[in-house]
């Protein structure tokens, strides 16, 4: 073990709205010493319990509790030194998604109104109250504009105040390895007493061409925030983003037949590898088993076969183009036809065409590119996988499939419903981001790393 690594386990840290654990376990990977945290979902607070802890023989758990209602002392933290706070305040009131819902439930239901939009507070309260050395919080891009305020920025002019030196930036995970273009919202903040923000996450990975992300090219326009700083960029001999084909090449094929027999799989069947390890990727996300579990997927039997025939890249318009084209070949070889037989037509058109509206789902439906990185991999794969489909199997990702575009590793394990698990993956920070977000926050701690010497 190197010194870095001997100095950083002296650093503890508590994970709250830790959802699943994936930012608390690239802080895990990284050396730091994850000492408990809180989670208003159980499921989630269990499969954050069982992979950060339990299955280590580590008598922690992540705390099932709403922290509105709730001081720091649930935590019982006794730790000698001050922790460092890291966490993922709920993002529906700022997320695209999130508003949309929010405001189609009514006026009184408007995204502005909704108390979500300020659960940072609380977050802020608990750092605190537990006098943290560090801060690290993370959230969706969309947060830099809530209703007039820029969140980041309202977070950081607090803990400036109150003795932290913070910067927010927005990371785009397919920088640090994983097989995902997701841009999110983190600051990273370091009480004075204890260092500064001189270091941001170093990125591991470089984009195939010129593209600009979303948000990338708003960079300028953040500037005057005085908090904000714009990211590092990776080395120009760095390895090429990692993509679809590059995540997913190896994993067992579960339904590569649309007419095959849908048989529901448990999330802890077991099943051996396709292939040994292609790349660095996938062995990064191998275990030392020969066999992996998670491959429950979705039945949607109406589109099984219109998947088959989507391109990668497709959305939901080429999926109804399919789709009319499969409806009629069924129309000719039945006979039926809708002025004679309308009750019939209806009934096949139903078998056969989905009943969407193509002007408000035509992103809804995407079938995965497996030469590029995955676009990013949402929490509503709780509800359908459609956004989400198999780049060379006829079917949505399965959850072992949507782990690994989140760079979950393979013995990460889901104890739970399937919709919880594909909620509690599209809600996670990814690890590998996160691991490089904590060895920027080690780097930053350069009085305590003094002071370890």
């Amino acid at each position: 073990m190197n010194t870095s690594m001997k100095q950083v386990e002296c650093y503890n840290v508590v994970d709250l709205f830790s959802g699943c654990g994936g930012l608390a376990l690239g802080f895990q990977n990284a050396g730091f010493l994850i000492t408990g945290g809180v989670e208003i979902d159980q499921a989630a607070a269990t499969t954050a319990s069982y992979n950060l802890f339990w299955r280590n023989g580590i008598d922690h758990e992540h705390i099932c509790e709403d922290i509105t209602e709730n001081t720091s002392d649930i935590l019982k933290y006794e730790g000698k030194n001050k922790p460092i706070v890291i966490g993922g305040p709920p993002c529906q009131a700022y997320s695209k998604a999130g508003r949309a819902k929010l405001n189609s439930l009514g006026e009184h239901r408007s995204f502005h109104l909704d108390s979500r939009g300020k659960l940072y507070q609380d977050f802020l309260r608990f750092a605190f109250e537990l006098d943290a050395k560090a801060v690290v919080m993370e959230n969706v891009p969309e947060s830099i504009n809530y209703n007039g305020e820029n969140i980041p920025h309202t977070v950081c002019e607090i803990l400036d105040e109150n003795g932290y030196d913070p910067i927010w930036t927005v990371l785009n995970s397919a920088d640090y390895g994983v097989p995902q273009i997701r841009e999110r919202v983190i600051v990273i903040a370091v009480r004075r007493d204890a260092g500064e923000v001189l270091q941001l996450p170093v990125p591991t990975h470089n984009r195939h061409s010129d593209y600009k992300t979303q948000y990338e090219v708003r960079f300028p326009t953040f500037e005057s925030s005085r908090f904000f700083r714009v990211p590092n960029k990776p080395a120009e001999d760095a390895p090429k983003w990692v993509t679809v084909g590059d995540a997913l090449s190896d994993l067992p094929s579960i339904f590569p037949d649309p007419d095959q027999p849908y048989v529901p799989m448990k999330l802890n069947v077991r099943l051996p590898y396709k292939l040994e390890p292609q790349n660095d990727f996938q062995r990064k996300m191998r275990s030392s088993s020969s066999r992996v579990s998670g491959h429950s997927f979705r039945r949607t039997l109406r589109d099984f076969r219109i998947f088959n025939d989507m391109a990668p890249g497709d959305n939901y318009l080429d999926a109804l183009e399919v789709a009319n084209i499969h409806f009629k070949r069924a129309l000719k070889e039945r006979q039926v036809n809708e002025k004679d037989h309308p009750a019939e037509y209806r009934k096949i058109k139903k078998e056969f065409v989905p009943p969407y509206s193509a002007d408000k789902f035509i992103g809804k439906w995407r079938r995965l590119d497996p030469s590029k990185p995955s676009h990013t991999v949402v929490a509503h794969l709780g509800t359908d996988t459609y956004s989400h489909i198999h780049p060379w199997e006829p079917r949505g990702i399965s959850v072992r499939e949507a782990a690994r575009l989140q760079s979950f590793p393979d013995d990460f394990v889901f104890n739970c419903s399937m919709g919880d698990a594909y909620k509690q993956i599209g809600n996670a920070v990814p690890p590998l981001m996160s691991e490089a977000i904590a060895k920027a926050v080690m780097e930053n701690l350069s009085n305590i790393r003094e002071a370890v010497k």
